[in-house]
């Protein structure tokens, strides 16, 4: 096989630059990078609302803020505690209706308020949409006779 001449190295790498340009600019990649971001800063509100309500709620309801001293037993020196298993679901199913609640739920409503105020009716077919369509059906129900 017989391959032309190589070209230069300062347009390999004009082009890899380009390449990645393109990749970089590209739309899912940036929505993601900002919804990295938007998460890192999320994960102070999350962490404000575990510490100062969820765990607050759990000492009112059990009398300590958390349950990992709850249900702790040794079996051959191995320790096992459920309290810690029943505290981690809790706080997850806690901070996940916080979340739901408070964030999905009311941006879900705001969505479809907005959908409902955007989308039109679709419009009737034109006079020559339905003599197209006329045409159409006359030319099948030759081809079946």
């Amino acid at each position: 096989m017989i391959e032309g001449p190589e070209p230069p190295a300062r347009a390999k790498g004009t082009v890899m630059l380009s390449g990645f340009k393109d990749f970089i600019m590209r739309g899912n990649v940036v929505d993601l990078a900002v919804a990295v971001v938007i998460g890192a800063a999320f994960s102070t509100v999350v962490t404000a609302l575990v510490e100062g309500l969820i765990n607050p709620l759990i000492a009112a309801l059990f009398g300590s803020p958390d349950l990992t001293g709850v249900g702790v037993f040794e079996v051959n020196e191995a320790v096992f505690s459920v309290g810690l298993v029943l505290d981690a679901i809790l706080k997850f199913l806690m901070v996940a209706a916080a979340i739901y609640f408070l964030i999905v739920l009311p941006m879900n409503k705001l969505a479809e308020r907005r959908k409902a105020g955007v989308e039109p009716e679709p419009e009737k077919p034109g006079e020559d949409i339905l003599l197209l369509q006329e045409i159409r059906d006359l030319l099948a129900q030759r081809r079946e006779v």
